[in-house]
């Protein structure tokens, strides 16, 4: 059974599609990845990177996680009010009340320090989310 991914983005959509156009590079169509943009413009961004499908805003990201063995993002899509407002309430609790495992990038475009992490650049951060993380997830799941 094809694995269903779940990245979800917001603003332009930049870490969604490096993580779409690393993940799609690696694993090709053995697995399904939805874009999930928080606008527009991030959805066509990931879609542009090699996302199967893609839908935007609070419902389609409610409606969807919900069937999704994996969600990928930056960390603040569980952050109602994240991304200058983008992410809702509604978005953060589905993200997070969602049975799929989650693997969340730890950026800091927020005023947020997370303890314990190290602060990497995002293609360090997406090729250990792609050719480790993913790995388990596909063998887990």
């Amino acid at each position: 059974m094809t694995k269903r991914i779940c990245v979800i983005d917001g603003q332009g959509g930049g870490i969604g599609a490096t993580l779409i156009k690393y993940l799609k590079s690696e694993y090709g169509e053995s697995i399904e990845v939805i874009a999930l943009g928080t606008n527009a413009i991030a959805t066509a961004q990931m879609l542009k990177a090699g996302a199967n499908r893609g839908a935007s805003g609070e419902n389609a990201i409610r409606c969807t996680v919900a069937q999704a063995d994996c969600i990928l993002g930056p960390i603040a899509i569980g952050w109602p009010n994240a991304m200058l407002g983008e992410v809702t309430t509604a978005m953060a609790e589905a993200v997070m009340s969602s049975p799929a495992i989650k693997i969340l990038v730890p950026l800091w475009q927020e005023r947020v320090e997370i303890v314990g992490t190290l602060k990497e650049p995002l293609p360090h951060l997406v090729r250990t989310v792609v050719e480790e993380k993913i790995k388990e997830v596909l063998t887990d799941v």
